[in-house]
C-alpha cells in the first residue's frame, strides 16, 4: 500500500487502541483470544471465490452510510479512526492553551473551521484579492508571475514543483516538476466516450459553470466550456498513468539556462527566483506538458488563461468558502464517487485538520490511544519477515547468486519506520480561531516553506509521508523505507491478543507486501541508497521482467462490474507486492508455533486461520461510480483481487482448502506465478 487518498468490522476496532497494557506475546501472562471469523458463506467454495467465500454474507449486509463512498477494512478502516480524532478536537478546541502549543493550534483550527456562520456571512470576500490580482494580468509574464506566486499558497494550476531525492543521487534533494493542469481525475476522461465518463465531463463543466456564477459571471456556461478546452489541450501531452510508471523516462534533470533557451514563455529564471528556488537545473518529469505548457501560453488568448486561472483559483478554495461553494463541489464530487450526500461539517474539519497539521494531531492522537507494546510486537514482526525475505531470496531458482547478494544487501539497508515519527514536524504558524480561511492559506504557505527548505539539502529520514493515524503503510524507494504507522496496528490488522494466524494474516500480509515494493517493477530499479542504478544481471532482470509481465497480463483478465478490466500494466508494482507479501507472511508464521501445529480453532485448521485473515482484512464494500473510477485511476487492485489474484498463484492455499481442478480459480501449478 502506498500513499495515497479507505476498508473490517467497524464495531470490532472503534476502541481496539486504547492504552491497554500488555507485554510481547510471548509472555504467558497473555490471554491469546483467538479472532472469529464471521459471515462466512459456506455455499461459495474457497476454489471458486475466496473473497466472498469470506466475506459475501458480510457485503450483502454492509449498509454504506450515504456520506460515504465505502465501508469495511483498509482505507474505510480511516472512518472510525476520525472519530477518535473528532473527539480529541471537540475536546482541545473547547478549552484555552498557551499559544503556540499543539492543542491550541489544531483546537483553534478545529474551531476556525467548524464556525460556519461567519465563513458563510464572509461569502466570496476572502479570494475577492485573487481574482483582482487576475483582472489586473496584462501578459504572459504576468501569467506566470501569478501562477508562481499563488502557488507559494496552495494555489497549484499549470506548474507542479515538489522536492524530494535525485534519483541519480539520492543523498541530494532536487526540485521537480511534474504535469499538471487538470480539473478531471486523469488525462484519459478528456478524451473517452464511454457514457459513465461522459457524464464525469458534464458534471464537470457544469461545476466550472456554477463556480464562475457564484462571483457573478454573467458568461458562465461560455466561460467554463472554454476553461475545459483549455484543459483538455494540456491533457493531450500528459503522459498515462501507465507511461508513468516507467522511472528512468519520467526523469528528465535539465539546466535551467536549457531550460529558460527552449521555453521562452515560461521564463524559468524568473520563474524559480518568484518559488524562491535557488537551483540550476531541475528534473522535468513529463518535459512533452512543460513543451506544450510553453506554446500554448501564446497560443491561447490571455483573455482565455486568466478564466482559466480564475476557474482554478475558485476550485482551489471552494471547500474553505461558503456554503454554495462547497455544494458545488459536492455536486461534481458525488458523480465521481456516488456518495449522496455531504458529509458533515465535523467529520470534514476532522480531515483537514489530519491534512493540514496532522502532525500536531498525531502527537494527541498517540496519546490518547496507541499501544506502545503495538510498536514494540511490530517491530518485531519486521524483523522477522526481513530475515524470511533473506531465504526466499537465497531459494529463488531464476536468480544468479551475484544478484542475490545485491538484493539482501538492499533488503537489510531498509530503513523501518513504526507507529510514529521519532522526531515530529513543527508548523511555523499563528492560528486565529476566528480566521479560518486566513489559517488554510497560513498552513500551505508553511508546507510550502517547509518543503523548500529541504531543496538542496539531504533527505531528511525523520520526516514521515502520512500522519500516525492514518490506515496504511508505504515504501519509499528514494529513502529505502518502509512505514506503518499507528493507525494500521489495529484490528483486523493486528491484535496482540490475538492468535499467530490472524496476525500473520493480517499484519503479515501488510508486513510482506511493503517489503517486496522494494523488489517490485518500480522498486527494483533502485539499488540499496535510493538511487536508480542497474544491480541486476542482465540475464536475471530479463527473467525478472518476464515474471512481471505474466502478473500484467494475469490481472489484465479480472474484471468488476461485470465488464470492467483491471490495468494489469497499472496495478502490477501493487499486484507482485500483494503476490510477494502473503508468501513471505506464510514463511512467517510457518516458524510460529502455531504455524506449525495442527490444532484447530473455530473449525479451521492454522493454514486456514491464516489465509481467513487475509480475506477479511480485505473486506471492503464500494459504491458502484466509486469502483469504477477506482479501477481506472487507482494503482491497486479492488480488494477482491487483492485476495483472490495472489491466492490462485499460491500452493500451500491450495493445500488448506483442497482447492481442485475444474473450481473457478484453480490453476495447474506450472501456471501459478511465483516471483518473490
Amino acid at each position: 500500500m502506498k500513499t495515497l487518498h479507505y476498508f473490517s468490522l467497524i464495531l470490532l476496532i472503534l476502541f481496539s487502541c486504547k492504552n491497554d497494557k500488555a507485554s510481547d506475546t510471548t509472555n504467558t501472562d497473555i490471554v491469546i483470544k483467538p479472532v472469529v471469523f464471521d459471515g462466512i458463506d459456506p455455499s461459495i467454495k474457497p476454489g471458486d471465490d475466496f473473497f466472498n467465500h469470506v466475506n459475501k454474507n458480510w457485503f450483502e449486509n454492509a449498509v454504506i452510510a450515504d456520506d460515504q463512498i465505502g465501508v469495511g477494512a483498509y482505507r474505510f478502516l480511516n472512518i472510525p479512526q476520525q472519530e477518535l480524532l473528532k473527539t480529541i478536537l471537540e475536546e482541545v478546541s473547547q478549552k484555552e492553551h498557551p499559544v503556540g502549543s499543539i492543542e491550541q493550534k489544531v483546537g483553534d483550527f478545529f474551531a476556525s473551521g467548524m464556525d460556519t456562520i461567519s465563513i458563510n456571512k464572509r461569502g466570496l470576500k476572502p479570494i475577492q484579492p485573487i481574482l483582482d490580482n487576475i483582472n489586473a494580468i496584462s501578459d504572459i509574464e504576468g501569467i506566470l508571475t501569478f501562477v508562481a506566486t499563488q502557488l507559494k499558497s496552495g494555489d497549484y494550476s499549470m506548474l507542479a514543483p515538489y522536492v524530494s531525492p535525485d534519483q541519480e543521487n539520492s543523498s541530494l534533494n532536487i526540485l521537480h516538476f511534474a504535469q499538471t493542469g487538470l480539473g478531471l481525475p486523469d488525462r484519459d476522461y478528456y478524451f473517452s466516450d464511454n457514457t459513465s465518463v461522459k457524464q464525469i465531463q458534464e458534471a464537470y463543466k457544469t461545476y466550472l459553470t456554477t463556480l464562475f456564477e457564484l462571483v457573478g459571471d454573467a458568461n458562465a456556461k461560455v466561460n467554463a466550456e472554454t476553461v475545459y478546452n483549455i484543459e483538455k489541450q494540456l491533457a493531450e501531452s500528459h503522459k498515462t498513468r501507465i507511461e508513468r510508471r516507467d522511472v528512468k523516462a519520467n526523469y528528465n534533470k535539465m539546466s535551467v539556462s536549457e531550460l529558460n533557451e527552449s521555453h521562452k514563455n515560461i521564463n524559468w529564471i524568473d520563474l524559480l527566483n518568484i518559488l524562491g528556488a535557488k537551483v540550476d537545473s531541475v528534473d522535468v518529469a513529463q518535459p512533452t506538458y512543460y513543451d506544450n505548457l510553453n506554446t500554448m501560453l501564446s497560443s491561447v488568448s490571455l483573455d482565455h488563461w486568466k478564466l482559466y486561472l480564475k476557474a482554478n483559483s475558485i476550485g482551489s478554495h471552494d471547500d474553505i468558502l461558503s456554503q454554495p461553494f462547497q455544494d458545488a463541489s459536492f455536486e461534481y464530487s458525488k458523480v465521481l464517487s456516488g456518495q449522496s450526500e455531504q458529509q458533515p461539517r465535523a467529520k470534514r474539519m476532522v480531515r483537514r485538520v489530519d491534512g493540514q497539521i496532522g502532525f500536531a494531531l498525531g502527537q494527541l492522537y498517540v496519546k490518547r490511544y496507541f499501544n506502545e507494546d503495538a510498536k514494540k510486537r511490530a517491530l518485531e514482526l519486521v524483523n522477522n519477515f526481513q530475515k524470511v525475505l533473506e531465504k526466499r531470496i537465497d531459494n529463488l531458482d531464476w536468480m544468479s547468486d551475484s544478484t542475490k547478494v545485491k538484493a539482501k544487501d538492499k533488503l537489510y539497508a531498509i530503513n523501518k519506520k513504526i507507529g510514529y515519527p521519532d522526531v515530529w514536524r513543527t508548523y511555523d504558524v499563528s492560528i486565529d480561531r476566528n480566521q479560518f480561511f486566513e489559517n488554510v492559506v497560513a498552513l500551505r504557505q508553511d508546507a510550502y516553506q517547509y518543503q523548500l527548505n529541504q531543496l538542496n539539502k539531504a533527505p531528511n529520514r525523520d520526516q514521515w509521508g502520512t500522519t500516525p493515524s492514518t490506515v496504511t503503510a508505504y515504501y519509499n524507494p528514494s529513502l529505502n523505507e518502509i512505514v506503518f504507522p499507528a493507525g494500521i496496528l489495529q484490528a483486523p490488522y493486528f491484535d496482540l491478543y490475538a492468535d499467530d494466524a490472524a496476525n500473520y494474516g493480517g499484519i503479515g500480509m501488510v508486513i510482506g507486501h511493503e517489503f517486496t515494493h522494494a523488489f517490485d517493477d518500480q522498486g527494483a530499479q533502485f539499488d540499496k541508497n535510493g538511487n536508480v542504478s542497474n544491480w541486476w544481471t542482465e540475464e536475471d532482470y530479463t527473467k525478472f521482467k518476464v515474471k512481471t509481465q505474466q502478473i500484467v497480463e494475469q490481472y489484465n483478465a479480472f474484471t468488476v462490474l461485470d465488464s470492467v478490466h483491471l490495468k494489469g500494466a497499472l496495478t502490477v508494482g501493487e499486484n507482485t507486492a500483494d503476490n510477494g507479501g502473503i508468501a513471505i507472511a506464510y514463511d512467517a508464521f510457518k516458524m510460529t508455533e502455531q504455524g506449525q501445529d495442527t490444532i484447530q480453532i473455530g473449525g479451521y485448521t492454522p493454514d486456514q486461520r491464516f489465509f481467513l485473515s487475509i480475506a477479511n482484512i480485505w473486506r471492503v464494500k464500494m459504491r458502484e461510480a466509486y469502483l469504477r473510477n477506482y479501477v481506472a485511476n487507482d494503482p491497486h487492485s479492488p480488494p477482491i483481487w487483492r485476495v483472490n489474484g495472489p491466492l490462485m498463484n499460491f500452493t500451500p492455499f491450495y493445500e488448506a482448502f483442497d482447492v481442485k481442478p475444474g473450481e473457478a480459480n484453480y490453476r495447474a501449478e506450472e501456471e501459478r506465478i511465483k516471483i518473490w
